[in-house]
């Protein structure tokens, strides 16, 4: 080997038998060894006899390189030791970093080692089978405000997460904040792992879920992993899947499921105020997906429970119908939702009866179509995405006492009576409503926004794909 060198090594996360052949090697033809104490104990069976082992103290990295560098210049061969891996919030970095400040000579090598999150992830099963990230809590050497900015940034994207550093004496509060900003963006059934003293005599691995993660339960010994959308604990152990059953379980509805996924989660982060009502944001994400139209953000009126309460109907069964102006918005509604609630959609505008009424009384046929629904199906949800003449019509029998909706979805759309039907639902305080101010609109709109009624119960894990 080489004289005048630094190896810069990863020892593992504490086990000899997670120490590779390179990195025992390297150790055992080092004239030296620098290092933290704790980590002479490790690697002291692979030590020649006579090699000297210099130990520098604890967050002392900096001298710890320094007198590597010092060392080797005087032609030796130094062993700087890391535990995990030595390029991951180890010493490689700064030993690079510093052969380029001395303008150094000395010749330095970087031996990987098994990274702590690694070893935690095999203990707990396969839970970074897709696309992760690595964070430190730790705000020694990175301001807070952007390792908040980068917890943010992970848990929008849907990354697998590894949190190292999730805890000391003076650093008691950060993981509870972490785990306060995952749970805006991940559901709280979402799987985590922590292992403590991964690879040690006293390891601990631990399965449990972000809503039941206990801060009190880490220390600075500990990984933290933190599972994706597609996550999942079977068996005891915890698994990211890849992807490679996706075909045979799902097929093309599976992907759909997927990409709409992935769809929500994009506009979600793009909103100005996430933090809403969670009834609110799941028919905002809706109306946002289906017109790719933010102004959403600002028209989009739901009342105060008025998702929540319309769900709760139709999974009561105390509503069984869905009335809508125009048959476009009747086929927009999920047939899979509507039988797995058995919820029968109306829409009287083809029925022969309406053309009759309306030559017969002057009035339009989606306004005839209304009459007739509300004869038959008076406590009916009414949809409206076309047809203003038709919710004017509605709020006219609701104010005979002729009508007594279980709620209201206003969205049609256009220039003539648009605006003013809109505002002719809002002072009926006890109807819950859902209305698109303005003149946007539409039977997507109105149909989108049945959907997100009907599929309530898949807001808590924004997982929207579920009839598609």
């Amino acid at each position: 080997m080489n004289r005048a060198k630094i190896i810069v090594a990863g020892i593992g996360p504490g086990s000899a038998e997670d120490i590779t052949p390179a990195v025992t090697a390297a150790v055992a033809a080092a004239d030296v060894i620098v290092g933290y104490k704790y980590y002479f104990k490790f690697i002291e069976q692979f030590l020649k006899p006579g090699a000297e082992c210099i130990d520098t103290g604890m967050k002392r990295e900096r001298e710890r390189a320094e007198q590597a560098f010092q060392i080797a210049e005087q032609g030796k061969t130094v062993c700087i030791i890391s535990s995990g891996d030595a390029g991951i919030y180890g010493m490689a970095p700064l030993v690079m970093e510093m052969k380029r400040e001395r303008g150094s000579d000395v010749d330095v090598e970087v031996l990987p080692g098994i990274s702590a999150f690694q070893k935690a992830a095999s203990l707990l099963g396969a839970p970074v089978g897709h696309d992760f990230c690595v964070i430190s809590l730790s705000d020694l050497m990175t301001p807070w405000q952007k390792i908040e900015m980068r917890i943010k940034a992970a848990a929008m994207a849907d990354f697998v997460t590894a949190v190292y550093n999730p805890k000391s004496n003076g650093r008691y509060w950060q993981l509870y904040r972490l785990r306060e900003l995952f749970l805006k963006y991940r559901d709280a059934a979402t799987p985590v792992g922590y292992v403590r003293q991964a690879g040690r005599e006293e390891e601990q691995v631990i399965l449990t879920t972000l809503g039941g993660l206990d801060p009190e339960q880490v220390d600075m010994f500990t990984v933290v992993i933190i599972g994706n959308s597609q996550s999942y604990i079977a068996d005891g152990k915890f698994i990211t899947p890849r992807g490679y059953y996706r075909g045979k379980e799902g097929g093309a509805a599976g992907i759909g499921q997927e990409i709409m996924t992935e769809s929500f989660r994009t506009i979600e982060g793009l909103l100005r105020k996430p933090d809403i009502p969670l009834g609110r944001k799941w028919a905002l994400l809706h109306a946002i997906h289906t017109t790719a139209d933010f102004e959403m953000e600002n028209i989009l009126n739901v009342d105060d429970g008025a998702v929540e309460t319309l769900y709760e109907g139709f999974a009561s069964g105390r509503i069984k119908t869905i009335v809508t102006d125009v048959t476009m918005a009747a086929s927009g509604i999920r047939k899979g939702a509507l039988k797995r609630l058995g919820v029968e959609v109306k829409c009287y505008l083809g029925d022969e009866r309406v053309a009759a009424m309306a030559a017969q009384q002057g009035i339009t046929r989606t306004q005839a179509g209304i009459r007739l629904a509300v004869e038959e199906h008076p406590d009916a949800l009414y949809a409206f995405g076309n047809a203003p003449t038709a919710l004017m019509e509605l709020c006219a029998l609701i104010r005979a006492g002729k009508a007594a909706p279980a709620g209201i979805i206003a969205a049609p759309v256009g220039f003539v009576h648009v605006c003013e039907s809109k505002h002719m639902v809002k002072p009926f305080k006890d109807i819950p409503k859902i209305i698109v101010d303005g003149r946007k609109g539409g039977s997507n709109i109105a149909a989108t926004l049945c959907n997100a009624v009907l599929t309530y119960d898949d807001a808590a894990a924004l997982k929207p794909g579920r009839d598609v």
